[in-house]
């Protein structure tokens, strides 16, 4: 791996733990074993730019996932649950879903950029359309589609962050279950 792509994964890690705000530049340094000239080589924005990088790291991987997920099954309801069973698994074996939310930085949006802002709102646009394309396929119209999606990403990203924080998959298995009533709901 290279450095830049070792420093993108390493700063990821820490700021889905603790956050932006919480990671200082030293921190990220020590972590990645690299001076602090290296860190500027690649990021000559520093930390912010750095952080950009990461996001759109989450972005690829989480776009990717989701969408090799909701092709793989027929419906929206199918799709969700095996993702939702995906996110479970992982943290009942690692104890913790890195790499599948990116709440924790979000949660600080106040004291970020409009571009790191963007790139945030960009990657939730995206979860949203994958969502939202597929309740489409599934016979909703687009707008209680998109109302929808809406609803999904803001349960499974608050069901992510109530698994990291109560260290329980409950809130991520009652979310499953919950979903069929959601979409009967709408239908």
């Amino acid at each position: 791996m290279d450095t830049k792509s070792l420093i993108i994964k390493i700063a990821t890690n820490l700021f889905q733990q603790k956050g932006y705000i919480g990671v200082g530049v030293n921190e990220i340094l020590k972590a990645c074993t690299i001076t602090k000239g290296a860190l500027y080589h690649h990021f000559p924005n520093g930390k912010e730019e750095l952080l950009i990088a990461c996001l759109k790291n989450i972005d690829e991987a989480i776009t990717t996932d989701t969408e090799v997920i909701f092709n793989r099954y027929q419906t929206t309801m199918e799709a969700t649950k095996k993702m939702i069973e995906k996110l479970v698994a992982n943290f009942e074996r690692e104890g913790t879903i890195t790499g599948y939310t990116f709440s924790s930085i979000v949660s600080e949006m106040a004291a970020l950029s409009e571009t790191v802002l963007n790139a945030c709102s960009d990657l939730y646009t995206k979860i949203q359309g994958i969502y939202s394309n597929k309740l489409v396929a599934d016979g909703f119209s687009k707008e209680m589609a998109h109302s929808i999606a809406l609803m999904m990403t803001a349960s499974i990203e608050g069901g992510i962050m109530l698994c990291l924080t109560h260290k329980t998959s409950e809130p991520l298995k009652i979310i499953s279950r919950g979903l069929p009533n959601l979409l009967k709901e709408f239908s």
